[in-house]
């Protein structure tokens, strides 16, 4: 089925990653809020290292042929969060959702860790997805990593379609 996405999806898919690793924190014992300051979009203290997190989250919606494509972080952000982790007395986090071919990824990593594994580039860093990352990804302890699968059972349907 084709899919076209709506003008706010963008915004949406943002809006829904940022809820989703809000939940799960909580679910897990982090006591944590969302915030609306640039840089960073979730403060949390981590129930288990007991270190304040400040969560810059990252999503993405890929459409069937778009899987697999990287996740792009602009230079300038490494800034902007760094900067809100300061104001906050926060450890600088990101968290990278993706959500493509009935399956959410979720991973959660320091910023250290993110720029030892991707240094800066000329513009951006690029977190991967391809099959190949995702499995080392899987591998590394110092990621955390939540993986959603989905199944759409009914929906409905365009009459030019039939």
């Amino acid at each position: 089925m084709k899919v076209e996405k709506s003008s706010r999806h963008s915004k949406i898919t943002g809006d829904f990653a940022e809820h989703l690793i809000l939940y799960w924190l909580s679910k897990y014992g982090f006591e944590c809020s969302r915030v609306d300051h640039t840089g960073i979009d979730i403060i949390a203290n981590n129930a288990v290292t007991k270190e304040i997190m400040g969560i810059s989250v990252k999503s993405r919606s890929r459409n069937d042929g778009k899987d697999g494509q990287y996740v792009s972080i602009d230079n300038s952000h490494f800034e902007k969060v760094d900067s809100a982790c300061k104001a906050f007395g926060c450890v600088p986090y990101f968290s990278i959702v993706v959500d493509e071919n009935d399956y959410i990824y979720v991973f959660i990593l320091s910023k250290e860790k993110l720029l030892n594994l991707y240094p800066m580039g000329k513009t951006c860093v690029s977190w991967k997805m391809r099959k190949s990352k995702i499995k080392e990804y899987l591998s590394d302890d110092e990621i955390i990593k939540i993986k959603f699968s989905y199944e759409t059972i009914k929906w409905w349907e365009n009459d030019s379609d039939i």
